[in-house]
């Protein structure tokens, strides 16, 4: 997929700590929630999101730290959408020998989950919540229910990291994949679990399916070499990952310049996370 001009200036003007206000709040990713996948064309690191999804995310750090997802085939590759994995099988038939999931379409959230709106972004209430882009009930719901908390979903939005399944809607198990582009009709019907904050230009390096067979991949498909959580790997080897909070000063300004080169067509999903990698 084309990336537009707008969008790189934006990425390459905002995506590092050196412009940074003074008054910019970051916080670091925990090791156990950094999902780190080695590919041919570079790494990818992938904040996941158990507030979203708790069920889901233990399971892709079972897998991934048993080793599971070393060499398995990106099998269904379809450019501005996504790049699908997970299925040693390289069929899209296979998956693990756990149990399949309940489905985690939507959660609830709290006051102290940090949501942070932003205005005319897209229809409802939507904002960011960690990496996140995300719609969401207004909080004056919460002084109305038990657990002081909301309905609210995450959105498929470029970068946005989902969990594939079949017809069934508690059928996921192993197989995810990495979102290049935009998608609603997702929204509500597949299980969001993270999200891609390093190493986009990695996904949409990854070798594309044919149209014609659904983005099925001919040939021999580009594989993910190694895949691990930072809390599983050696100290010396382990990346680490700050991530801008997006009520920061230069965040915010960021969505501003967004907005403006955006236009009408303004949207969450044009915002991406602000981070600092090291090393």
């Amino acid at each position: 997929m084309k990336v537009p001009a707008w969008f790189i200036g934006v990425a390459a003007a905002l995506s590092f700590g050196g412009m940074a206000s003074a008054q910019d709040r970051w916080r670091t990713v925990d090791p156990a929630n950094l999902l780190v996948i080695d590919t041919i064309h570079g790494r990818i690191l992938v904040e996941l999101e158990p507030r979203m999804a708790p069920n889901h995310v233990e399971r892709v750090r079972t897998l991934a730290d048993r080793g599971f997802y070393d060499g398995v085939p990106f099998h269904r590759v379809i450019p501005g959408f996504m790049a699908q994995t997970g299925d040693p099988t390289g069929t899209g038939a296979g998956g693990s020998d756990l149990p399949d999931l309940k489905a985690e379409f939507a959660f609830r959230r709290g006051a102290e989950d940090g949501f942070v709106p932003v205005p005319n972004a897209g229809p409802g209430l939507v904002g960011l919540m960690g990496s996140m882009p995300v719609s969401s009930q207004p909080d004056a719901q919460m002084m109305f229910t038990v657990d002081k908390k909301t309905p609210a979903q995450g959105l498929f939005c470029p970068a946005t990291v989902g969990m594939a399944r079949s017809g069934p809607v508690d059928s996921a198990n192993s197989q995810f994949y990495l979102m290049t582009g935009r998608n609603d009709r997702l929204n509500g019907t597949y299980t969001p679990f993270g999200r891609v904050v390093q190493g986009m230009e990695a996904v949409r390096a990854i070798k594309a399916g044919e149209d014609a067979q659904d983005g099925a991949v001919q040939g021999e498909p580009d594989r993910m070499v190694r895949v691990r959580t930072a809390a599983a790997m050696p100290a010396g080897e382990r990346p680490s990952v700050r991530v801008m909070d997006p009520a920061s000063p230069t965040y915010q300004a960021s969505i501003e310049t967004t907005r403006g080169a955006r236009g009408g067509a303004f949207n969450v999903c044009d915002l991406m996370p602000l981070v600092e990698v090291t090393p």
